[in-house]
């Protein structure tokens, strides 16, 4: 059965202790451990493992969590490689500098975390800063985390509740701006959709070699749309000094929290449409309520 663990720390100390006691009881035990934080603190840990430090698998937590709906089914390849074995998995997808709604989209994967493998031989280990995030991040973590462990001392988090979602990850997003370009589709406007893509990503300042990935992400969302929504959607782009984003809103409901997450079955291409948008872009946002459902995709300027 699944750990799910917080650790807050307020120090390099706190922190190197914490994460190398957990790091250390995996390969005490002869189990399979990952490590998926920032490579600042990749290099802290990996200096004090000594020799230990190839029987460890080390991940870039801000290439891997850049879009945070990456991060499961990344520790899901893991499980099914160790399949015979209990994993020992450290992930950071929270940390100081990240924007608001990617770490609402982190906070979400934590609670997503208990409802993708509730059953399954996984120790997960999850550090927070204590000093540099907000109280209210903590807040949430006390709700996404069963235990807790504060000053090396380990506490049932009496906030926890089983595969809830805080509700600041809910709310409803924010409105585009009135600038923002709109188009109704059908159907038949699929090409324009595409065209109408890729020229504001070009004039908005994308990449030239992600503007595909983009154009072929938008379109996904558009046919699903489609398909879920009665035959019609709504696209809206606009850009920030940072980010390039996308908005795809129908009348369709997705019921499956972990849409998205799962590797697509082989030779089954049903379904797999919300997968390729998180491989392809940099954060994806999603809201679905009885009234329909709102995708909202990133793409980080150059």
């Amino acid at each position: 059965m699944i750990t799910h663990q917080a650790l807050f720390y307020r120090n390099a100390d706190q922190y190197r202790a914490g994460v190398l006691g957990f790091v250390r009881r995996g390969l005490d035990a002869g189990e399979p451990v990952a490590v998926a934080i920032l490579p600042s603190n990749g290099k802290l840990i990996s200096e004090c493992l000594d020799g230990q430090r190839s029987q460890v698998e080390l991940l870039d937590m801000a290439e891997l969590g850049r879009n945070p709906a990456r991060i499961i089914p990344a520790v899901q390849a893991l499980l099914d490689k160790h399949s015979e074995q209990p994993l020992h998995y450290v992930g950071e997808p929270i940390w100081a500098g990240r924007s608001p709604e990617e770490i609402r989209e982190a906070t979400r994967h934590e609670a997503l975390i208990n409802v993708a493998w509730p059953e399954a031989p996984v120790s997960v280990l999850c550090p927070y800063d204590v000093s540099s995030l907000d109280p209210s991040v903590l807040a949430d973590a006390q709700v996404t985390h069963p235990e807790v462990i504060d000053g090396g001392e380990v506490h049932q988090s009496p906030a926890y509740r089983e595969r809830h979602i805080p509700a600041n990850c809910e709310q409803p997003l924010a409105d585009p701006p009135g600038h923002a370009v709109a188009l109704r589709f059908t159907v038949g406007d699929l090409a324009r959709l595409r065209a109408l893509v890729t020229v504001n990503a070009r004039a908005a300042g994308v990449a030239h070699d992600r503007i595909s990935d983009l154009v072929l992400a938008v379109d996904e969302l558009a046919t699903n749309a489609i398909r879920r929504g009665q035959g019609s959607g709504i696209l809206r782009l606009w850009w920030t000094t940072r980010h390039f984003l996308c908005q795809i809103e129908d009348r369709g409901q997705i019921e499956d929290p972990l849409a998205g997450r799962r590797a697509p079955v082989p030779d089954l291409y049903t379904g797999c449409g919300l997968w390729i948008v998180n491989q392809l872009c940099d954060l994806v946002e999603v809201r679905s309520t009885s009234a329909g459902t709102t995708i909202r995709v990133h793409a980080e300027l150059s």
